[in-house]
């Protein structure tokens, strides 16, 4: 764990101030440590050092949180807390023990804020981007239950089941990214430096080119000299994308797209099924009300279309009328999670319904990678040969007509 100096302030039993620097991970880790010798903080800040001296970090590349190392806190702060040990003194422990900077300085933010008197769902709610709405609404639920543990380690289950699933997704996408990006720099490699050669030697001999050869050389000479172009345009394009993305029109419409695509289609709506059915399913167990529940759910669905299924289900229920009833409405959701809904509204067993359908389609998500890694790996394979194939073949067919052209 990296740490940094903090200069203090503090003031002793005897009302003293006294000031000085200190070693530490953070600056709860310093507030702690003067604590401990029986000081009471009043001010740590971070010791400003010269240019020389400061730490070099690049912009992009700050070490982040990772979904696992969320989950893996989770249920280590459950099995401290189920064992007997205070709370404070549990993220006392885990704050030091933690490899990541960035979440240790995080817990032990968490612990201070617990130490004032904050509840532990007040004191995470100040770090959304490392414990989201939905995180945070368990464990305030798990609060007022008295049943903090048990939450901790559904949470736990439910962040591993999640990154368990992301990682079935992006094994799926690896390959076909990896093969695609090196199509582009093989075709790239070709258009910019073995096509101009074969142009100088069809000059030089003259004669008219066969039509995809001459195609073949126009396409290579406007991207030789007008490369800048090209790479703005691509850059601009992914900006605008991105930012079109980020719109509420264009989520809806990204989403929708995603859901019709003809291979990768199947794949994302299995996902976002098994996205919001655990994420239901914990919800309800935990014993969060059903109407912040779908508030919840659609926040944290992932998928625009998702988010209006649910949304729609959240105003039939504030009416006095079923969940699965509106869900019927949206092609997103199939029959059979709307029929199984129903029952479990039935039965009164809603969660336990919902945990076998979020199984059910990470089950189905395993085949439908396995089945995409079979179906992609040929047609990648076809592409290539055609891409590069039509390249060598197109700048190969006046070879066949070079005796002539050397004659003339």
């Amino acid at each position: 764990m990296s740490t940094a100096i903090y200069e203090y302030k503090a003031r002793d039993r005897s009302g003293n101030v006294h000031s000085g620097s200190m070693e530490g991970s953070s600056p709860a880790s310093v507030a702690g440590a003067l604590r401990e010798k029986g000081y009471t903080a009043l001010r740590v800040d971070a010791k400003r050092v010269s240019g020389l001296d400061r730490e070099i970090t690049i912009p992009g590349f700050k070490k982040k949180v990772k979904l696992k190392e969320v989950a893996i806190f989770s249920r280590q702060l459950a099995t401290m807390v189920n064992s007997g040990l205070t709370l404070i003194r549990a993220l006392a422990i885990l704050e030091e023990q933690n490899e990541n900077p960035a979440l240790a300085g995080i817990i032990g933010e968490v612990r201070t804020n617990v130490e004032q008197g904050n509840s532990l769902s007040a004191a995470l709610e100040q770090h959304p981007d490392v414990f989201n709405h939905l995180y945070v609404s368990m464990v305030r639920a798990g609060e007022v239950g008295g049943a903090l543990d048990e939450t901790l380690v559904r949470l736990a289950d439910t962040l591993e089941a999640g990154v368990r699933l992301r990682s079935k997704v992006k094994s799926a996408m690896a390959y076909p990214v990896v093969v695609l990006v090196l199509i582009v720099c093989i075709v790239s490699g070709m258009l910019l430096f073995v096509v101009p050669i074969f142009q100088k030697m069809y000059e030089d001999l003259g004669g008219t080119l066969p039509l995809p050869t001459q195609a073949l050389i126009n396409i290579s000479g406007a991207i030789t000299k007008f490369w800048w172009v090209v790479l703005g345009s691509l850059l601009g394009g992914v900006i605008v994308f991105r930012r079109w993305k980020r719109t509420d029109t264009g989520k809806l419409r990204w989403d929708t797209l995603k859901l019709r695509a003809p291979v990768f289609g199947s794949l994302v709506q299995k996902v976002a099924i098994s996205r919001f059915a655990r994420t239901f399913s914990v919800l309800s167990r935990t014993g969060v009300p059903v109407l912040q529940a779908l508030d919840i759910v659609a926040q944290t669905s992932g998928n625009a279309l998702v988010s209006r299924a649910v949304t729609d289900v959240q105003a039939s229920v504030r009416r006095g009328e079923s969940l699965a009833g509106p869900l019927g409405r949206h092609e997103v959701f199939p029959p059979m999670v709307t029929h199984m809904m129903a029952v479990g509204e039935e039965t009164g067993a809603l969660d336990a319904m919902l945990a076998k359908v979020a199984d059910f389609y990470d089950n189905e998500v395993d085949d439908t990678v396995n089945a995409l890694t079979s179906l992609i790996e040929p047609i990648l394979i076809i592409v290539m040969g055609v891409a590069v194939g039509g390249i060598l073949i197109s700048l190969y067919l006046p070879m066949f007509n070079i005796a002539n052209l050397i004659n003339n």
